[in-house]
């Protein structure tokens, strides 16, 4: 059961997102129509997973933003409604790698694909969405192709350390901020450059969106770290984190201060998983998460600080209410 805080973030949440989808009229609804036409396009089975995740729905918290960056600036243009459905394509991609890599059951509240159509479907489905991506991308957007390639890179990249941090017990928190700013924080931060500079922005205002993209992507993924510690039904598989040994930041932080939790994490990856229950306490107790919160508010706060000094607009003040329900998001 959620507690009545919890329920009401959730609806305050919900409520954003609809003024969002209110502000955006018809783009929103024409960027989910391109997402399900690029999930059945290929070959089965890897389409049937692209479908399996794609049509289930999600947030589209990426998507969004790069909409709500182009619309401080006017209509949103054409080409931004393009660049949306690419970078929900490569979160997409993302999600489906992510699941073979981490072993995850659940993805969205169902079966992740993996789990249906088996891991080499999914990677390969994952290729799929990905292809469709950098293609969109070369034919309606070719001047952002060096920074889209450029972030891919970035993604790849933080995915490889994190993975190198299974075998190797690196407790560091600088390691663990690179990993925050390549694998989530460096797609945010795409997502709202590129709306502005398609909407033809000032390249100040291009700089702005893109600091403010990057503090919230930072926020956000803090936010979901501390959502394996919560206990409650995230529509991914529980406590995925600590069920794989992963090393984010409240663990990070906790074993800084007790480094006896090193004990329990190396049991969890040698593959005892009744010692994730424990760990999950001891981490809870030592304060560790309530400094994470702390980290994500600020964050949160650092990102609404750049949106101020951009023109005032009503997608402006959308984008910022939108910021802070995402960083303050139990789901």
């Amino acid at each position: 059961m959620k507690s009545a805080s919890t329920h009401a973030a959730d609806l305050s949440l919900d409520n954003r997102l609809a003024e969002a989808q209110a502000l955006l009229k018809d783009d929103l609804s024409w960027v989910e129509h391109a997402l399900q036409e690029a999930a059945r396009k290929g070959p089965a089975p890897a389409t049937n997973a692209a479908r399996h995740l794609i049509e289930v729905g999600g947030k589209r918290a990426r998507p969004m933003a790069l909409l709500l960056a182009s619309a401080c600036f006017g209509p949103v243009p054409e080409a931004s409604r393009h660049l949306a459905v690419c970078v929900e394509l490569i979160h997409s991609a993302t999600l489906l790698h992510d699941d073979v890599i981490d072993e995850g059951t659940e993805r969205r509240g169902r079966e992740a694909a993996r789990m249906v159509w088996g891991n080499a479907v999914s990677v390969l489905s994952g290729d799929l969405l990905l292809t469709h991506s950098l293609l969109t991308a070369q034919r309606e957007a070719p001047a952002l192709m060096p920074g889209l390639l450029q972030m891919l890179r970035r993604l790849v990249e933080g995915e490889i350390v994190q993975l190198r941090g299974r075998s190797e017990l690196e407790v560091s928190e600088d390691v663990y901020a690179a990993i925050l700013r390549d694998k989530t924080a460096a797609l945010f931060r795409f997502a709202t450059s590129a709306g502005a500079q398609l909407a033809g922005a000032a390249a100040r205002w291009q700089t702005l969106l893109g600091d403010f993209g990057e503090s919230i992507g930072v926020a956000f993924q803090l936010v979901d770290d501390l959502l394996d510690y919560s206990g409650e039904d995230t529509g991914k598989t529980m406590f995925a984190d600590l069920r794989q040994g992963k090393l984010t930041l409240p663990l990070v932080l906790a074993v800084q201060e007790q480094p006896g939790l090193l004990d329990y994490l190396r049991a969890i990856r040698g593959g005892d998983q009744s010692q994730v229950g424990p760990l999950r306490q001891r981490v809870i107790a030592s304060g560790a998460c309530q400094l994470v919160k702390a980290r994500a508010t600020g964050h949160t706060t650092r990102a609404t600080e750049y949106l101020a000094q951009l023109p005032a607009s009503p997608a402006r003040t959308l984008l910022t209410a939108v910021a802070e329900q995402l960083a303050a998001r139990t789901r």
